[in-house]
């Protein structure tokens, strides 16, 4: 990409493309396993009593619908900036009557049409590698949480043992694109996807940059042999 505009745009361009085939895909290349991972997100929302949350990068309003469903008396911002993914969460939500619980808007990351200090919590569900400047919308998310709130990200890594490594790289740089081709018909979506992994902070390097922009408390926990990670930290 010749500059970041232009990055945001593509990304954008790309999750509008996918979004029919998105849920489908996502659930089969990750054995569902993505499931098991969000389910993990819930309970430390649980833990920490976060009732009034934003989920930032809902895309088809997954994490979103999990909160609803699994944490009494919460109510959701979710909110993302591609619209067609946006289109199949509003009718997932309605289906499941879920549509005074949660709230979707059209933003970006970098301007969160909500006031400081609002929400118990702020979740990303693989979506900050997306972020085309991490530093500004980590810093964003931070001014929408109360004091003593929490910020959970759930985000791919690349796994420390080399044997997982191997395996994982063979699958995502291989396997992965190829099948996601074949079902969404889009030739570049899937070939992003281990690239943007490839390419995100090391956990150690991220847990940095989350007390570079004030959050303290940071820690992580890694999941499946380190193929993903979730990062709590407080405001």
């Amino acid at each position: 990409m010749e500059n970041n505009e232009s990055k945001s745009e593509m990304v954008r361009g790309m999750f509008n493309d996918i979004a029919p085939t998105y849920d489908k895909l996502n659930h089969i290349l990750s054995f569902e396993i993505d499931r098991l991972w969000r389910r993990r997100v819930v309970r430390i929302l649980r833990r920490k009593g976060a009732k009034r949350i934003l989920d930032m990068a809902t895309g088809t309003g997954d994490l979103a619908i999990d909160i609803a469903r699994k944490v009494n008396g919460s109510s959701i911002f979710a909110a993302d900036f591609s619209s067609e993914m946006l289109a199949v969460a509003k009718k997932k939500i309605e289906k499941q009557g879920l549509d005074e619980r949660i709230t979707l808007e059209e933003c970006s990351v970098e301007s969160i049409p909500l006031a400081d200090d609002t929400v118990d919590a702020a979740t990303v569900a693989f979506g900050v590698r997306n972020f085309e400047h991490q530093k500004e919308a980590l810093v964003e998310l931070k001014r929408t949480i109360k004091p003593g709130g929490h910020l959970i990200v759930l985000e791919f890594s690349n796994p420390k043992c080399a044997l997982v490594r191997w395996v994982y790289r063979l699958y995502s740089h291989n396997i992965l694109p190829a099948i996601g081709r074949a079902i969404s018909h889009n030739n570049s979506a899937y070939h992003y996807l281990p690239d943007s992994i490839d390419k995100f902070a090391t956990p150690e390097s991220f847990m940095a940059l989350l007390r570079e922009v004030g959050f303290s408390k940071v820690s992580r926990r890694s999941q499946s042999f380190g193929i993903a990670q979730i990062y709590i930290a407080q405001k």
